[in-house]
C-alpha cells in the first residue's frame, strides 16, 4: 500500500502536519512516540503558546493527544531508521519493516548528542543504528549496543538470539528486563576505534573488543537517515514553503532550524503538509493529463 504522506515526528510539527492532512482526506501515516514529545512533556509551563495559557507541557499534550483521537490519527510508535527517494515515492525503513508515501514530511526534532570520536567515521563500517536491520551480519559476533532509550532493549534481545555476545551499555536508568545472556555494562563510552572496520569501545574505566556497534539513539542527523538531503549543522535546508532539495520531501520543526518554539513547529507543520497536499494534486493532474494523451493516440 502506498500512503499519500508520511509523516515522521510527533511533536506539534508533525501533529499539526497530521491534522490538516486529514482534513484534507489525505491517506497518511505518522511515525512516533505515544509521548508525543519529550522537550513538551518536561516543560513546567508553556505560555507562549497563542490561546492557551499557564498550561504545563503535560496538559498541552494531553490536549494534542485528544484532538489527534477525535479526528482517528494513530501514531506508529516505530523508530524511522531511513527515508529513501525512489523518485515517483519514497520507501520508510523501520527495522524490518517497510513503508511507501508519495510524499514525505519529517519533522523529527533535532538530535542535541553529540557523536562519539570514531562513531562517524566507522558508520557503516562496524558500526549503525539500528540492530533488528543488521543482525544477521552479526551472526555468532561479538557486539556491542549503546543504548539511549528503552527502545534499544528490544534491540539488544533481539540481537542476543544471534550474536555470539551482547554488551548493553545504558545511557539511561535502566529498569526493564533484558535476556540474562546480555551482559550489561554500566559505564560511559568515550571513543571508537577500529582499523578497516571498528572493532574496538573505548569506555571510561575500560575497553571492550566487539565486532560490531549499535549505538541506539531517539533520533539520528538527517543526512544519514535521508540519503541525499541538504543540511546545515542538524538542520534540514528548505525554503519558505518548507520544501527540501529532493522532491516530494518537506521538513518542519525544530529540524527546519530555529528558533525551537512550539509554535512555530506547529505552523510549520501545517506549511509543510499544505506543499504536500499541492504536490500531490500537481502529480494527479500531470498524470491525468498524461493518461488522456496515451487514450488520444
Amino acid at each position: 500500500m502506498r500512503y499519500d504522506i508520511a509523516i515522521i515526528g510527533s511533536g506539534p510539527a508533525g501533529l499539526a502536519a497530521s491534522i490538516n492532512a486529514r482534513i484534507r482526506n489525505k491517506n497518511i501515516l505518522v511515525f512516533g512516540s505515544s509521548d508525543m514529545s519529550s522537550k513538551l512533556v518536561k516543560a513546567p509551563s508553556i505560555d507562549n503558546y497563542l490561546g492557551i495559557e499557564s498550561l504545563s507541557g503535560k496538559e498541552l499534550k494531553d490536549k494534542f493527544k485528544s484532538h489527534i483521537e477525535s479526528m482517528d490519527i494513530k501514531i506508529i510508535e516505530k523508530r524511522v531508521n531511513n527515508v529513501y527517494s525512489m523518485g515517483e515515492h519514497f520507501t520508510i525503513v523501520s527495522g524490518d519493516d517497510m513503508y511507501e508515501a508519495t510524499t514525505v514530511v519529517m519533522a523529527t526534532g533535532v538530535e542535541y548528542g553529540k557523536m562519539l570520536k570514531g562513531e562517524e567515521e566507522y558508520l557503516g563500517k562496524g558500526v549503525g543504528y539500528c540492530a533488528t536491520c543488521d543482525a544477521m551480519l552479526y551472526r555468532n559476533k561479538i557486539v556491542a549496543i549503546i543504548g539511549y532509550n528503552h527502545e534499544a532493549e528490544e534491540e539488544a534481545n533481539f540481537l542476543s538470539e544471534i550474536a555470539s555476545k551482547v554488551y548493553y551499555i545504558p545511557m539511561y536508568k535502566l529498569e526493564s528486563q533484558l535476556n540474562d545472556d546480555i551482559t550489561i555494562i554500566e559505564d560511559r563510552p568515550t571513543e571508537i576505534k577500529g582499523d578497516r572496520l571498528a572493532n574496538k569501545l573505548v569506555l571510561k574505566n575500560q575497553e571492550l573488543y566487539v565486532e560490531g556497534i549499535f549505538v541506539i539513539k531517539d533520533s539520528v542527523s538527517p543526512k544519514y537517515m535521508v540519503p541525499g538531503v541538504e543540511v546545515e549543522g542538524p538542520h534540514i535546508k528548505c525554503d519558505k514553503d518548507m520544501n527540501t532539495n529532493i522532491e516530494g520531501l518537506y521538513v518542519a520543526g525544530d529540524c527546519a532550524g530555529k528558533p525551537y518554539q512550539y509554535l512555530k513547529s506547529a505552523g510549520q507543520g501545517q506549511i509543510a503538509v499544505s506543499s504536500a497536499i499541492s504536490y500531490l494534486d500537481k502529480k494527479r493532474i500531470r498524470e491525468k493529463m498524461m493518461s488522456s494523451e496515451v487514450k488520444s493516440l
